[in-house]
């Protein structure tokens, strides 16, 4: 009996790394996503001002639009860390890529409708 409980708490240690390198790898492509709206609009320094992004919009969006975005992007690496924890093998591989890129679709779909509707208003 001692010796399940020690291989079991092994797997759960072994899946902190990849955890953890599941929610780096989500900010990643977080930033990407980020660095190429700014370098689409023109930007001048697009690394410095994605990473402004990710941390405080420049754009003025409604409290709300902000905490819906942030929720998403949170629940999305919180998400993948999850399936990184409670899966293993390729499976873990597989299972993590797939939803990260579809957290990430989300957040970026849903920061798209947002930015149109707010410039919608403004324009």
């Amino acid at each position: 009996m001692h010796l399940a409980r020690v291989s079991g708490e092994s797997a759960a240690a072994e899946g902190w790394p990849w955890a953890l390198g599941a929610v780096a790898l989500y900010g990643l492509i977080s930033y990407g996503l980020q660095y190429r709206a700014r370098a689409r609009r023109g930007s001048r320094h697009p690394g410095r001002d994605a990473l402004h992004d990710l941390k405080d919009r420049e754009e003025p969006q409604s409290s709300g639009q902000h905490v819906i975005s942030r929720v998403l992007m949170f629940g999305g690496g919180a998400a993948i860390a999850l399936v990184a924890l409670t899966t293993s093998g390729v499976v873990r591989i597989v299972a993590a890529g797939l939803t990260a890129v579809v957290a990430v679709s989300a957040w970026a779909y849903y920061d798209h409708r947002a930015e149109s509707r707010s410039l919608d208003r403004r324009g």
